[in-house]
């Protein structure tokens, strides 16, 4: 497993670092490849919060703690990751198609000037990144995984058009999809 760490507001040790690649090191037994793992540290408010996130093909885990020592938020990370790795590794193995994990998509970020013109909307970051064609079980599946409440993924079910699904306040799914003029 490839480690980043970032400490925001907050210089650490490294027992911290260490103690963090420890235990995330222990998830790699998940993945079919090797996974990426990108670990930020931060102080809010006499709050230590560790925010892992996972990349594995396809496939992103994330996952935010925040506790009053960093070495109980790490902990407490990696159970939630745990859990949920336990919890959604069948349909993983069932659902997804052969090969789901094995190429990661390309994401880019850049951040836009704060000098909005007077009365203009305000984008305030801007994303890129390919779309991964899959099902729509397993788009809802990876926007779970992320913790997210949307998730553009492209339709393999309508020969690959724009999608979006999204979680309704009725605790059920919804589905955008692109037709054709």
């Amino acid at each position: 497993m490839k480690f980043t760490f970032a400490d925001k507001k907050v210089t650490l040790p490294k027992a911290v670092h260490d103690y963090a690649e420890k235990k995330v090191g222990k998830l790699d037994r998940y993945f079919k490849t090797e996974a990426d793992a990108s670990i930020t540290f931060s102080v809010e408010k006499d709050r230590n919060k560790a925010e892992i996130t996972l990349r594995s093909g396809g496939t992103i885990i994330r996952v935010s703690e925040s506790t009053s020592d960093m070495f109980a938020s790490i902990d407490a990370a990696v159970a939630d990751i745990e859990r949920q790795m336990r919890k959604n590794k069948a349909r993983l193995e069932k659902r997804l198609r052969q090969g789901a994990f094995e190429q990661p998509p390309e994401m880019t970020t850049s951040f836009v000037p704060d000098e909005p013109e007077e009365d203009s909307y305000r984008i305030v970051r801007s994303k890129s990144f390919s779309l991964k064609p899959m099902n729509r079980e397993e788009a809802i599946l990876q926007m779970n995984l992320l913790g997210h409440t949307f998730f553009a993924f492209r339709d393999e079910e309508s020969d690959g058009s724009f999608a979006v699904v999204y979680k309704r306040n009725d605790g059920d799914y919804g589905l955008i999809e692109d037709t054709p003029e």
